[in-house]
């Protein structure tokens, strides 16, 4: 993300405010419009906590963004906010302008402010954290959750009660990156700075972390811990383990198939391949 002359700015201007972070509250004007100034780049998609270096394709964390965030929470007073009949005691606003936005939101759907929506974004009935960002023409369906600071890509779908976890502090840690044209299945949970490369697909109820291993399942060997590859098809699994009590199953992800990069998903021919493995979206 190269920086503007206003943008390096504001993030000197949050430097300074960290620094004194312990004694800063509600009355601090002055540092509350720096970091209002922030949140507004964060929701427009000026600003974003975390992107992948398409060089290195190492994910770089803007920990300064982070820092705004919590400087936020620290700098705004709780107060009520009214919806129509919903009522909230918060610190932040929702989320508003979706039409302008091009973002469908069916009722009981919610995006805090300083969360980024692309055009065509559509969300069921879900959340979106503040610093989240979601790309153009993702899916977010119904009772799925985009936590603070996670970076889901464009094309995604994020199927019914999927999780991507959230993370603020410490302000080092590095967000959950879902990248472009991926599919995850219902009720898996991606948390803890995982990451899923572009055009995967991950099936329903997987668990992925960093601990977690991800095994081929043609070479039985580790591809990595926590990190799906580009497109490749990736089920929930255990793997056995001996403890001094007896043997045990343990979670492990298995690459089950290696797609053709750039080749559209097929949705049927995805679930038949699936349902093989007693799995599905």
């Amino acid at each position: 993300m190269a920086e503007s002359q206003s943008t390096i700015d504001l993030r000197e201007r949050v430097e300074e405010l960290w620094k004194r972070v312990a004694e800063l509250s509600p009355e601090e004007t002055d540092g509350i419009a720096v970091v209002e100034a922030v949140i507004d780049g964060l929701d427009r998609g000026e600003l974003r906590v975390a992107e992948v270096d398409r060089v290195s394709n190492e994910v770089v964390v803007h920990e300064w963004l982070r820092k705004a965030i919590l400087l936020l929470f620290r700098l705004r007073a709780i107060e009520t906010i009214e919806h129509g009949p919903f009522e909230f005691a918060d610190r932040l606003p929702l989320k508003r302008g979706f039409a302008a936005m091009g973002v469908r939101a069916v009722p009981g759907a919610s995006a805090r402010w300083g969360a980024y929506l692309g055009r065509g974004v559509v969300l069921m009935p879900s959340y979106v954290n503040i610093g989240a960002y979601v790309g153009d023409d993702t899916m977010v369906d119904t009772w799925a959750t985009v936590g603070s600071c996670a970076q889901v890509g464009a094309r995604v779908h994020l199927s019914g009660g999927v999780g991507i976890g959230g993370v603020l502090e410490p302000p080092n840690a590095v967000p959950v990156v879902i990248e472009d044209d991926v599919m995850v299945g219902s009720r898996s949970m991606i948390t803890q700075g995982a990451r899923i490369g572009r055009g995967a697909v991950v099936a329903e109820g997987t668990i992925l972390n960093p601990s977690i291993p991800v095994i081929d399942a043609e070479t039985g060997e580790e591809i990595s811990r926590g990190y799906v590859p580009p497109w490749s098809v990736a089920i929930s699994a255990s793997r056995r383990r001996r403890y001094p009590g007896g043997e045990f199953f343990v979670p492990c992800v298995l690459v089950i198939k290696h797609l053709d990069e750039g080749v559209r998903h097929d949705k049927a021919r995805l679930n038949e391949l699936l349902r093989e493995h007693g799995v599905s979206m």
